[in-house]
């Protein structure tokens, strides 16, 4: 799937498994459907921040001198 890693199964489940699909080749078709959908409306995601946010927020991943 082509959406943010860990918001695709949530995402998936309330936008179209919201029932029991008990037959596989429906669960595929649907499944199907809605990636394309989800592809076409190309979400996107700004990572962008500034560089006093990224010290802050990563500050964990930097030891002090």
């Amino acid at each position: 799937m082509s959406t943010i890693k860990g918001e695709g199964p949530s995402a998936l489940t309330r936008q179209c498994l919201d029932r029991r699909i008990s037959d596989l080749d429906i669960l595929n078709t649907e499944l199907s459907a809605w990636q394309n959908a989800t592809n076409t409306d190309q979400r996107q995601v700004n990572w962008q921040f500034t560089t006093h946010d990224a010290r802050i927020k990563l500050r964990h991943l930097y030891p002090k001198n």
